[in-house]
């Protein structure tokens, strides 16, 4: 049984020229211990779904149709009260920017001991002696000692695994981890990455990983979900998803890719950008990029279908695979 079930999700925000439809009937599912990339451009929806996801959508933004299912429970119709309660204990979030995570006036160690004592009934001893544990588990150097240093005097990388160890002290089942290691240099996010899949083989978190680096979501996830202009254009497999996409913009994502395996004297690029809100065509909204756009796909909007390997909202596809 899934931990989370995110079902037809529309997050909407009104403006004076009307509304506009950030997210539109967006639907998967993560498994417990699983974890699930959701990749795309910037501005696809990814970091939208996970703040939707945890509650955290910027005002006037809000979710205005469809469910989010948490362990059984429905999300997306809690109160803030109600969701500060599941937020940190039994979901836990991952943010791009460690400093706009961490209180610069509190020392590391207060922050974790303050967020556990929130969230689990212990004592300032054992919330010590846990707070070392988790900053030993991230890979912090001389935990026993650092505990109680300030974010500044950590460097980058280790702030941003001070952000994950605060993520993960409540024990959390559910990690949303937005862009986690786009600010660090490649030896320190390759650590970031074995952190994430031992904590998923080890603990059974779930993570869902936002990020538009696919060499990340290669390495890291089991599944991926590909995202464009608010929708899912394409899921499944990661390696299925990499080495036999079936949408046309997953197709174009994969080739635009370097390959160690053969050289090629140019990338392949995918002509014109992604729609603004106010302008996503009708049908599929990726139709006037797309090379093989047929007169139904500029009338009727795909919806997810098996193709031989993955979900792809594609007419072509779906056809194909019939």
């Amino acid at each position: 049984m899934a931990l989370l079930d995110v079902i037809d999700l529309c997050v909407e925000f009104p403006t004076r020229r009307g509304i506009l439809r950030a997210l539109d009937g967006v639907s998967f599912s993560i498994d417990p211990g699983e974890i699930l990339g959701v990749v795309g451009e910037s501005g696809a929806g990814k970091s939208l779904t996970g703040a939707a996801i945890i509650g955290l959508l910027e005002p006037p933004g809000h979710v205005a149709g469809g469910q989010i299912v948490f362990d059984g429970k429905r999300l997306d119709n809690l109160s803030q009260e109600e969701m500060r309660a599941i937020r940190g204990r039994h979901i836990g979030a991952i943010f791009q920017d460690p400093l706009t995570t961490l209180d610069p006036l509190m020392s590391v160690g207060k922050q974790l001991i303050e967020t556990m004592q929130t969230h689990m009934k212990l004592s300032d001893r054992d919330a010590k002696a846990r707070a070392v544990q988790w900053l030993e588990e991230v890979g912090i150097p001389a935990a026993s000692e650092r505990v109680f240093a300030y974010p500044h005097q950590f460097s980058g990388g280790m702030r941003q695994r001070v952000v994950i160890a605060l993520a993960l002290c409540a024990e959390p089942r559910l990690v949303i981890a937005d862009e986690p290691t786009t600010a660090l240099d490649v030896s320190i996010q390759a650590q970031i990455i074995t952190l994430m899949k031992r904590l998923a083989a080890d603990h059974g978190t779930s993570i869902m990983l936002v990020t538009h680096d696919m060499g990340v979501i290669a390495e890291t996830c089991d599944r991926v979900a590909v995202m464009y202009a608010g929708r899912i254009a394409e899921i499944g497999p990661v390696e299925n998803v990499v080495r036999s996409p079936h949408h046309p913009y997953t197709e174009g994502l994969m080739g635009s890719i370097p390959s160690l395996e053969a050289r090629v004297e140019r990338l392949r690029q995918i002509d014109g950008a992604m729609p603004r809100l106010n302008a996503i065509p009708k049908g599929c909204a990726f139709n006037p990029r797309c090379g093989k756009v047929i007169e139904r796909c500029r009338e009727e909007r795909p919806v997810l279908l098996p193709t031989a390997t993955t979900m792809a909202a594609c007419f072509r596809a779906n056809e194909e695979a019939a």
